[in-house]
Order: C-alpha cells, then sequence, then structure tokens
C-alpha cells in the first residue's frame, strides 16, 4: 500500500494527501511552488495548507511577501487520530445520554394506525379480525343491520367466535329480531343491554378489543379499524360509561 493509499484509508481528502506529500519532500516551500508540485491549482492549494494547519500538519514559516509552508513531523498524525478518537468518544458519552430522551420523544412509531375496507368483503375482512381478540369485544351492535348487510355470514361467525372462546358484550337498539338473537346470548357468549330503538336506533356497529377499533359501517359498506392503545382504551372507558347508562334504561324499561 502507497503512503498516498494509506492516507485516504486515514480520512484525508485527495487534495489533502496530495499537498501533504509534496510538502513532506520538499520540506519548506511557497503556496504557489507546493501547488506545482501537487498539481492542484494555487486557490485551492492556499485552502487545503489552511485545513491542515487546523489540524497541525502544517506550519506558517517567514513572513510576506515570501510565507512558506512547512510540514510537521508525520508523528502529528498520531496525535491528530487521538484527538478525533477523544472527541468521538465524548460524542459517544453524550450520545448515549441524549438518545433515550429522544426515543422519548420519538412517536412515529406509535401513530394510530387505519386501515379502510370496502364492500361486502370489506365488511367481512374486518369483522374477522375481531376473532383475533384477545379479551371480551366492547360493541355497539344493530342486529337488523348487521344481518341485512351479510345475510348467512353471522351464523358461523357466531359459531367460529364462541369456539374460540372469545365473549363479547352489546348495547343493542331493541328490536324483534334482536329480541330473537339475544335468545341464544349464553350459547354464544354474548352479554346484552337493550336501549330503546326509537330514540338510539344506530346502523353503524363499533367493536372494541384489545388495541383496536372496528367500526362496520352496514349502509355505506365501508369497514374501518384505528389500530392505537392511546384511542381504544379512551373508548372503553366511554363504553363502560355508556353500558351503565344503558342498564339503567333497559331496567327502566323493564318495569
Amino acid at each position: 500500500m502507497t503512503n498516498k493509499e494509506a492516507l485516504l484509508e486515514l480520512g484525508f481528502t485527495d487534495k489533502e494527501v496530495r499537498i501533504y506529500l509534496a510538502l513532506l519532500e520538499m520540506g519548506k516551500e511557497t503556496a504557489s511552488e507546493i501547488a506545482r508540485q501537487a498539481g492542484i491549482q494555487r486557490t485551492t492549494a492556499y485552502n487545503i495548507l489552511n485545513i491542515l494547519a487546523g489540524k497541525g500538519l502544517v506550519r506558517l514559516s517567514g513572513r510576506e511577501p515570501k510565507t512558506e509552508y512547512v510540514a510537521e513531523s508525520p508523528d502529528k498524525i498520531t496525535e491528530l487520530l487521538k484527538e478525533q478518537t477523544q472527541e468521538i468518544q465524548e460524542k459517544l458519552k453524550k450520545a448515549t445520554k441524549l438518545v433515550p430522551q429522544l426515543k422519548s420523544a420519538h412517536k412515529v412509531g406509535e401513530r394510530p394506525k387505519i386501515k379502510f375496507y370496502e364492500g361486502k368483503q370489506g365488511l367481512i375482512e374486518v369483522y374477522e379480525d375481531t376473532l383475533t381478540s384477545h379479551e371480551t369485544i366492547r360493541a355497539y351492535a344493530t342486529v337488523d343491520e348487521m344481518h341485512k348487510a351479510l345475510p348467512g355470514y353471522f351464523p358461523e361467525y357466531y359459531r367460529r367466535r364462541t369456539k374460540k372462546g372469545v365473549a363479547t358484550r352489546g348495547i343493542i337498539p331493541k328490536t324483534d329480531i334482536s329480541l330473537e338473537r339475544t335468545r341464544h346470548n349464553k350459547e354464544e357468549l354474548r352479554t346484552s343491554v337493550f336501549v330503546p330503538a326509537d330514540k338510539y336506533y344506530f346502523s353503524p356497529e363499533i367493536n372494541i378489543y384489545d388495541n383496536k377499533i372496528m367500526i362496520a359501517s352496514w349502509r355505506e359498506k365501508l369497514g374501518i379499524i384505528i389500530e392505537s392503545a392511546e384511542i381504544a382504551d379512551a373508548m372503553k372507558k366511554i363504553y363502560e360509561l355508556a353500558w351503565q347508562g344503558a342498564k339503567k334504561l333497559d331496567e327502566k324499561k323493564d318495569r
């Protein structure tokens, strides 16, 4: 390996190496002569010599009008690299302390994920995702709209959900169809509470489970899954408030 190749590997630029090696051979010389020897333009040579002087590898000798440059001992290269190593180690220590703070402020990976699904197949896909739940599903559900949108799908879905041991709680508008469905609550791991259909009837279904919120818009044939631990937690708390209110309405209706 040549001296030039070795210096390049140490991180010096091509022009820095050419100027430095030329000056080593010349001992002491003006910038113009150094530039000629190195094959570099004079103005560029002045800039490079100043950079090398800043690194401690070159020093000025003499005064105007004949300012000359002298190459320092090659031992200075080792000293320079040691200084750079110490600086890097200090920066590494600071970075080690700083990174945890920056990571705590880095929210990109925690942003909610939102997926959209369209058509009947899209509605089936969002409903299939509820079967991955590790907890009881909290649902706002209108049975009439569900069965109308996907005829024939739900009996099999109920069977598979039950087989997986995924229970559900539902706040449901009270209709003839929903009353019929709730007769199967025990076998289908469902707990229901009714709200007056004349006042609280709604079409979209909302399921809250794990860190997800599933929305199935039966009439618009649109499914949405929002994945966010923070949003899901808030929705669960809101659901519990709604559940308590719905229970009071249901009990009052039965009196």
